[in-house]
């Protein structure tokens, strides 16, 4: 690709070739500029927001492995011979509410994107539409 900034460049020449009568084919090239551009917001957001879940998902696994740390480490402490049933069955209880959490939390990180994503697509798609409507409007 000799032009990076414009990989519209060779199909632009190629369609100024052929000429449809009532057809603007720059128009129709513009239009189609904008549904890449379009896609390649889209695949950005998703990207980014693919990175946030995997950074929110290493948080929560460091989080929780520095609550086991922690916990084992507080009962070794406390040398006892047998372990106290009191203070594990908190610690498994906070440590569910704490994933039951994280899970709805990581939920909703993904719902949130994918609704930001799906409703730019359907934004310029409906922007498609209305300008492909414009362009095949026959002349008064």
């Amino acid at each position: 690709m000799a032009n990076d900034t414009n990989p519209f460049g060779d199909i632009s020449k190629v369609l100024q070739q052929f000429s449809i009568p009532g057809m603007d084919m720059a128009q129709i090239m513009q239009a189609r500029r904008k549904d890449m551009e379009a896609l390649v917001a889209a695949n950005k957001a998703t990207f980014e927001a693919m990175q946030a879940l995997a950074h929110k998902q290493t948080q929560i696994m460091t989080e929780s492995m520095q609550g086991i740390q922690e916990f084992a480490m507080g009962m070794a402490s406390a040398g006892t011979g047998s372990p106290n049933a009191g203070k594990q069955a908190d610690f498994v209880r906070n440590a569910y509410q704490k994933a039951l959490a994280d899970m709805i939390a990581l939920a909703e990180m993904a719902r949130k994107s994918q609704t930001d994503v799906m409703a730019g697509i359907t934004a310029r798609a409906t922007q498609s539409v209305q300008e492909m409507k414009a362009l095949l409007k026959p002349a008064k």
